[in-house]
């Protein structure tokens, strides 16, 4: 799996750390594209594409906010891109209606019109997904769904013992481990005023293991140059993921109290806080994909591999073994360069990228342990103090 998931991470990170010898995934020999022709770029591909017989046999059902939100929608239909292109694959995406307000019947039915329109496995963005694909999953047995920010799905939650659902795969990451890294590197950097805002309402559990993650690295850091950081952390004006001007106020109030950098983990969440950094002299910590192209505001990225596991699933289902994921929970973190900073691209000038190297590899060993508790807040710890904004 490692050398799966080094593809494209090794373009965003450090030669050497990341350029693992990679094998393509499988598509069927007529369609498999020569290794001349393969497509790196997702932006070269479109995003709409026509099918000769009007069938898309691999959907991509966004989460809450935009397609294009240069995050975790865009970073997990890249993945779906990717794969098709090179894979001579037909492809369409389905936004569930209503948007940020899109209900578990919006989701079911955009789900639903994929099956309907031809696809044969179906790619599944965000937790909130569990209910339309518990659903799907029973009425289209024969289509496989890969679930991303997902886990296994039982066929009746309210029933003890009920089966799990095979035709469903989780695949989650541990964004504990990239929250940490992000956390580590920003005080480090020389930063001690830090804020975290995420989405979700502080019920996205791959949000909340980002900011747990976020504190423990700033804890760390803080104990190695002996110094006392402080940080603001709240789930307000997250609850769609999206930008709002309730959000940026609330950013610009930090920056102008003194915080200097905020990690923003929400997808369009971002705009908001960009907005404020950018009036008010701050820095911003980016996430799920590397965001520096998006604002000169952001000094680095906690990344996932979002499209590399899609292209992965992909792979499995094309070749036969999807079964090897369906009905179980796919957990990726470092000793899969699944998650990480991306070096070649941060602004940072104070953390030499041989000690990022030095730290992910003791992630990767074990002997630095990350806790990814849901349950317990990141509470103050000897050298963070945390100010929750409720």
């Amino acid at each position: 799996m490692k050398k799966l998931f080094a593809l494209l991470l090794a373009v965003l990170m450090v030669v050497g750390m990341f350029a693992a010898c990679g094998k393509k995934p499988a598509g069927n020999d007529e369609t498999k594209p020569q290794e001349d022709t393969k497509i790196t770029d997702p932006d070269k591909i479109a995003d709409e594409m026509t099918s000769t017989d009007g069938k898309y046999e691999v959907a991509f059902i966004t989460d809450v906010g935009q397609l294009k939100d240069k995050s975790f929608n865009q970073g997990s239909f890249d993945g779906v891109k990717l794969y098709a292109a090179n894979n001579g694959k037909s492809y369409k995406y389905y936004m569930p209606a209503n948007g940020d307000q899109a209900t578990d019947d919006d989701r079911i039915n955009a789900v639903k019109a994929a099956c309907d329109n031809g696809a044969k496995v179906v790619v599944a963005a965000g937790f909130m997904q569990e209910g339309a694909l518990r659903a799907a999953a029973k009425q289209y047995p024969d289509v496989s769904f890969i679930f991303i920010d997902g886990y296994p799905v039982v066929e009746d939650p309210a029933v003890e013992g009920s089966p799990v659902l095979k035709n469903i795969a989780g695949i989650s990451f541990q964004e504990e481990q990239s929250g940490y890294l992000a956390g580590y590197a920003t005080v480090m950097e020389g930063y001690t005023k830090l804020g975290f805002t995420g989405g979700g309402g502080g019920t996205n559990p791959a949000c909340q293991r980002f900011g747990y993650g976020f504190v423990q690295g700033a804890e760390a850091a803080a104990a190695a140059k002996g110094v006392k950081v402080e940080v603001n952390y709240s789930w307000l004006h997250g609850s769609t993921f999206s930008a709002s001007s309730e959000l940026q106020t609330m950013a610009t109030g930090w920056y102008q109290n003194g915080t200097e950098v905020i990690f923003c983990c929400g997808g369009s969440m971002f705009n908001s806080v960009v907005a404020a950094a950018g009036a008010e002299d701050g820095k911003v910590v980016g996430v799920d994909v590397d965001q520096s192209s998006q604002s000169p505001t952001v000094i680095t990225s906690a990344m996932k591999g979002l499209s590399d596991s899609v292209q992965w699933a992909l792979g499995k289902f094309y070749e036969g073994k999807f079964a090897d994921l369906g009905g179980t929970s796919t957990a990726l973190g470092a000793k899969d360069n699944a998650v990480g900073l991306p070096v070649a691209t941060w602004s940072l000038k104070n953390w030499a990228v041989a000690d990022y190297e030095a730290l992910l590899a003791k992630i990767v060993d074990g002997s630095v342990e990350i806790k990814a508790d849901l349950v317990e807040f990141p509470a103050s710890t000897a050298n963070v103090t945390v100010n929750e904004v409720k």
